[in-house]
């Protein structure tokens, strides 16, 4: 086990989980994560493996046939994952997030009815707030879902679906004006939007009458997962697939699963940044110039005490993140706070690494020049940078409101 990045205070079970999964991204995904990478290839094979570990039911309760853990013990588990390759840990996080919005919002029947599929990964999720052209601005939302009978209607096209072919299962936020005047929506239009379960077949094209995945969007890096668009156009939902039984309350549904959600990408950015600290600290001490290698001089030095500094800052804040929510307390301050460190850190961290390969992190044969690629998305997805600044001064103002 490294020196950095360690957890105190886990229990024997926590430990246990954590070795298992460390393991299997040691093994089983460590060797292939670049060849797939690559080719843009979804991870069959190791989705298989995670199933069979149990991850897709991690967080579940026991009673649905899941292993029950707590938001930390899944946290760590994501970091090791996202230290093998970042886009594996986007497979489970958009299932993990329906699974608890399902969880905390769900009606009985709709908790009997997906969360033991969705612990087996047997029904796959992911979730839609948006379109392309809101990117941050989700009270903007202009998809609607208008009462029809014992359904509803839905209209709109959404942007940005991790898992968005692969998945059976997608919580899509509409806009549903029922019960308010214009002047109302528009006055406090979230609590105007409602969170319908939209059930489908996975893959591309017309999965279900009136809704359609276009394909894959060609990206940058976080390859492998398939980002997608969505396009419903008179897709017909019936009444009980609105999430909770009431509609209005999609926008607060929607962000108690992003916030979880925020403490999940900082484990992402950790997992990264370990796996660049761990490609430099190596090629440091092989690489050799000026008769010695690299590592001993002073410039390489310093650049690796910032490298680790940041990695283990970065855990910690993560670590403090998930214990609160863990704790049954408001977590916004700190998921926002840990969200913007760990992605902004993981950035710094890979470009250290990048540098220390010098012309060598160009090439693809060597991993950094993939993490290099991928760190980028950590800084806009669930919630740009700017956003967590927005989230955190906010609540900074909240907590130290000036008593003149």
């Amino acid at each position: 086990m490294a020196r950095l990045a360690q957890t105190a205070g886990l229990t024997d079970v926590q430990q246990e989980i954590l070795s298992t999964v460390r393991d299997f991204v040691d093994k089983e995904i460590i060797p292939v994560a670049t060849q797939l990478e690559h080719k843009d290839e979804y991870p069959t094979q190791i989705v298989e493996g995670l199933k069979e570990l149990g991850l897709f039911g991690l967080m579940i309760p026991e009673e649905y046939g899941g292993l029950g853990e707590s938001l930390l013990t899944y946290a760590l588990c994501v970091e090791e994952i996202a230290r093998g390759w970042m886009s594996v840990s986007g497979i489970i996080n958009t299932h993990f997030i329906v699974a608890y919005m399902l969880k905390q919002h769900g009606t009985q029947e709709q908790k009997d009815t997906f969360l033991p599929r969705m612990a087996l990964g047997e029904v796959r999720g992911a979730f839609s707030m948006s379109e392309p052209a809101l990117g941050s601005d989700v009270s903007a939302i202009t998809s609607k879902g208008v009462k029809d009978g014992e359904e509803y209607v839905l209209n709109g096209q959404k942007m940005w679906l991790t898992n968005g072919g692969t998945s059976s299962l997608v919580a899509v936020l509409c806009r549903s004006d029922e019960g308010h005047s214009p002047s109302e929506v528009a006055a406090a239009p979230h609590k105007s939007m409602t969170t319908f379960l939209v059930e489908k077949e996975p893959g591309f094209g017309e999965v279900r009458p009136g809704l359609t995945i276009p394909g894959k969007i060609d990206k940058m890096g976080y390859k492998g997962v398939d980002t997608t668009e969505l396009i419903m156009d008179g897709l017909r939902i019936p009444a009980n697939r609105v999430l909770g039984g009431v509609t209005g309350r999609g926008f607060y549904q929607m962000m108690d699963g992003v916030e979880v959600g925020r403490v999940n990408v900082a484990a992402r950015g950790c997992g990264v940044a370990q796996r660049a600290f761990e490609l430099g600290v190596s090629y440091a001490q092989q690489r050799h110039t000026f008769g010695k290698p690299i590592a001993q001089h002073q410039a390489i030095q310093f650049k690796l005490a910032e490298m680790a500094t940041k990695v283990e800052a970065a855990h910690a804040m993560m670590v403090n993140a998930a214990r609160k929510k863990d704790s049954g307390e408001r977590n916004d301050l700190e998921a926002g706070m840990a969200k913007y460190l760990a992605s902004e850190y993981c950035k710094e961290v890979v470009e250290d690494a990048f540098r220390i390969h010098g012309g060598y992190g160009f090439s693809k044969e060597y991993e950094i020049e993939r993490l290099y690629r991928e760190a980028p998305m950590l800084l806009i997805g669930e919630g740009t940078a700017e956003i967590q600044k927005m989230i955190i001064g906010r609540r900074l103002l909240e907590e130290y409101r000036f008593q003149g």
